[in-house]
Formats: structure tokens, C-alpha cells, sequence
């Protein structure tokens, strides 16, 4: 008896070893077989550093990449925001498409283009609300957009309204660099607001933007616009394949000028062989289903050319 159990015990011994070179063998398969994928990649794809431009500025007024702490910065946006591949990507397809909105706008009231890619940092180039209930493009507080001259109410809130919204940061940033006297210090007051540049400024008796000690968003902020800047204008350079095809596209749209208030939006689209949706997507302005105007305000809506639509409601 004593004799079989020992056989028995044996066995279980035997079993137990062989599974477990089995178990080694299955795993330095899979090893081998992982090393040969990454031998395998394509030769064309490689992680690497990033070179900075020479010569990087923004809205021509020239960053000291001399200094250490300086570089380090603008190296480490560069970094985050080339290797951020498919943010990238969406932000290279949206500007095709809303930048020929935004930039005659720039243009005529005198602000570098450069600013346009604030609006990117800012928003992503989508209608978004931050925390704080900055809204749009161009992320205006609503105190902000009534001192400008904007719309705001839970019918009609025209910081959705890109062109209206942009010429109201437009003169929002003209006003800063009147009193900074830089495009660089207007774009960082953008972020943390005038006076608290201006308060860091008195602090720490510095004079520009590179020289202040910043919280870690405003400090981060024109670096990131920089970087966002020249990834969007040299994609090719920082690894970025894509074809025209590929970007987002403007459809061409009418104006149609409303004086009285509309009851109902679905009602009003179907006039206009489109649905509710794609009216509100045209015009994020309007709130709710229906327009108030009891003042009998003049309200320019957007309706999409017939045909660029699979429907008719």
C-alpha cells in the first residue's frame, strides 16, 4: 500500500513538472513571437525628439529659446502636442474648416493671425463650456460677452456665434495689448485676465511674458498655442500624413432674415427642406426649440444649401 502511494505521489510529480515546462515553453513562444512583431515594424516609424524651430515666435514678437528654462517649456508642448497624435489630427481637420471663418475677422480688426491658433488652445475649435461656464470658440464668461455687446440668454446666446464671437475677442485682445503693449502678454492675459497679469507683473517687477512666474495653465499657455501653431501650418514635418480630402469642410449655406418670433424650430427647418438638428447645428445660437424676439429684433439664420443633406426632415 505504502508502495503505491509512493508511485502515486511520483506521477503527481511528473505532471506537475511538465506543466510547468509546458507553461514556459507557451510563454517564451509568445516572447519570441512578440520580438519578431517588433521586428517587423515599419522602418519609417520611429519615437523621437522634436526639433524646435530657430526662429520660433509668436505674432512676430521672438521667444528666448536661449534660456534654459524657457526651452524646456516650449519642448515640452512640442512634445505633448505632436505626440497627442489623433487630438492632433481632429484639430488639423477642424481648422480647415472653421479657420476661413475666423481669419478676415482677424485681419480687419488688426489682430495677427497667429491668435487664431488661441482659439484652438481654447476650445478645440468646438462650442464647449468650461467649468467656470466660459462657452464657444473663444471660451468668453457671460459678463464678458454683455460688456462686448453679445447676446446672452438662455434663448439666444451669441458667444455660439462664431463670427459674432470672434470679433468680440477681436477687440478683447486689441484692449490688452494696448495696455501691455505685447501680443505675447495679450494672449497670456486671455487666460488668467488682465489683472492678474498685471498683478504678477507688480509682484514680481518683470516686464514679459517669459520672464513672470505663472500658474501652471497660464504658464503652459502661449507655449502651447506656439506649438499648436506649427504642427497645424508644417504637419509633414512633425510626421502628420493627411490628404485635403480628408479635412472637414464648410457647407454653403443662405442667410434668412427673421423680424417676428418663430413658435417652433422643426417647423420652421421643414420649411427650408432640412430637420430641427441640422438647423441648430448651423446656428448653436439659438437655445431652445423656439426663437422669443418679442422686441422684434432683426436675427440672421443660416440654412444650408438644398443637397447637402441625405433628408428633408
Amino acid at each position: 500500500m505504502k508502495f503505491l502511494k509512493n508511485i502515486l505521489m511520483f506521477l503527481g510529480m511528473v505532471f506537475v513538472v511538465s506543466t510547468l515546462i509546458f507553461a514556459i515553453q507557451d510563454n517564451t513562444d509568445v516572447a519570441e513571437a512578440n520580438i519578431e512583431n517588433i521586428n517587423e515594424t515599419p522602418s519609417g516609424y520611429r519615437i523621437s525628439t522634436i526639433d524646435i524651430p530657430k526662429d520660433l515666435n509668436f505674432a512676430n514678437e521672438s521667444v528666448p529659446l536661449e534660456d534654459p528654462e524657457v526651452m524646456e517649456r516650449v519642448d515640452r508642448e512640442f512634445l505633448v502636442n505632436t505626440y497627442w497624435q489623433s487630438n492632433a489630427l481632429l484639430l488639423m481637420k477642424r481648422a480647415n474648416k472653421y479657420f476661413p471663418i475666423i481669419e478676415p475677422i482677424l485681419a480687419k480688426n488688426g489682430i495677427p493671425d497667429d491668435f487664431k491658433y488661441l482659439a484652438v488652445a481654447e476650445s478645440g475649435l468646438q462650442n464647449v463650456v468650461s467649468p467656470a461656464g466660459a462657452t464657444g470658440f473663444w471660451q468668453i464668461m457671460k459678463t464678458t460677452g454683455r460688456e462686448y455687446g453679445l447676446e446672452v440668454n438662455n434663448n439666444v446666446d451669441e458667444r455660439y456665434h462664431i463670427e459674432k464671437a470672434t470679433e468680440v475677442a477681436c477687440k478683447y485682445i486689441q484692449k490688452s495689448k494696448d495696455k501691455f503693449g505685447s501680443w505675447t502678454l495679450a494672449a497670456a492675459s486671455y487666460n488668467a485676465g488682465p489683472y492678474g497679469i498685471q498683478k504678477f507683473m507688480g509682484i514680481q517687477k518683470a516686464e514679459d511674458y517669459y520672464s513672470l512666474l505663472l500658474g501652471e495653465e497660464t504658464g503652459r499657455y502661449v507655449f502651447r498655442i506656439m506649438a499648436i501653431k506649427e504642427i497645424l501650418s508644417s504637419p509633414d514635418k512633425y510626421g502628420f500624413d493627411i490628404a485635403k480630402d480628408d479635412m472637414y469642410t464648410t457647407v454653403p449655406t443662405f442667410n434668412v432674415e427673421v423680424e417676428e418670433p418663430i413658435t417652433n424650430f422643426a417647423d420652421f427647418a421643414e420649411l427650408y427642406e432640412i430637420n430641427y438638428k441640422v438647423l441648430k447645428r448651423h446656428n448653436p445660437w439659438l437655445r431652445e426649440p423656439h426663437l422669443n424676439n418679442a422686441s422684434k429684433k432683426k436675427y440672421v439664420i443660416e440654412i444650408p444649401v438644398k443637397g447637402y443633406y441625405s433628408f428633408s426632415k
